[in-house]
């Protein structure tokens, strides 16, 4: 049986019905638990957990179901300008390869609910600013043993600059979501995409050193669950509690 709060969810956010048609039991288990129990055992501010989902769906390369939380989200007060951030900054993470057709959808979505396009730049750097703004971002949320980190890495040192200057500087700077958000929504990448541990480890501590503590981010974890099953969410769990570690 479909439970009450997942329908006003579903006609909230204008959910497409089309597996109630062909798939009526799955559909009712899977939104009974998934915008139901889930949503309200352990909940987060409407906003976040949209920007949670949004990312975590970009992780896993959940295209289809990328589009209906767009719609989802929007409904939830979520911005726009706050949907794109999230998949501008995933491409620093999964790569324009798998970013793309994600982009895609979201176009698609807002093109059929009026939302005009281009918006509005959020642009805050200079190209030839870059890398330092980028690196100080990243001390900002990683902590002093960042510093000077755009300048090491011997034969790597290339990218090193590539990450404080492309990762952080391009994205991280821009406006629309706070360095919290972006170090949450890095967190939902990682975790989603999988077999990236060290790095899901590295952002789970930077996540706490900045304010978003363990409990919330295991909140994180919880709802997104039912997009990337358990496996990856128990690896999620175990790289913030490695984090606590530290």
């Amino acid at each position: 049986m479909l439970t009450q709060n997942a329908k006003e969810y579903l006609l909230k956010c204008g959910a497409s019905d089309a597996l109630r048609e062909t798939d009526p039991e799955f559909y009712e288990l899977f939104c009974s638990f998934a915008f139901d129990e889930v949503i309200n055992e352990h909940p987060l501010p409407a906003r976040l957990r949209h920007l949670a989902v949004l990312a975590t769906l970009i992780g896993c390369q959940g295209t289809d179901a990328l589009g209906e939380e767009v719609k989802a989200a929007l409904a939830f007060g979520v911005t726009p300008v706050e949907i794109k951030e999230v998949i501008y900054q995933a491409v620093a993470y999964l790569g324009i390869g798998r970013v793309l057709p994600l982009l895609n959808a979201a176009n698609a979505q807002f093109k059929a609910a009026g939302i005009a396009l281009p918006l509005e730049g959020q642009g805050t750097v200079k190209y030839e600013d870059r890398v330092q703004t980028g690196e100080d971002t990243q001390v900002r949320i990683f902590g002093d043993g960042m510093r000077g980190f755009s300048r090491r890495g011997g034969e790597t040192e290339h990218i090193n600059r590539w990450l404080s200057g492309n990762c952080f500087g391009d994205y991280y700077t821009r406006r629309g979501l706070s360095d919290n958000d972006r170090e949450m929504i890095t967190f939902c990448f990682l975790a989603a995409q999988g077999g990236c541990e060290p790095q899901l480890t590295s952002h789970a501590a930077a996540n706490m050193r900045i304010g978003n503590n363990k409990q919330f981010l295991i909140s994180v974890v919880s709802q997104c669950l039912p997009y990337i099953g358990y496996p990856r969410s128990l690896n999620a769990i175990t790289c913030i509690n490695k984090a606590c570690e530290k």
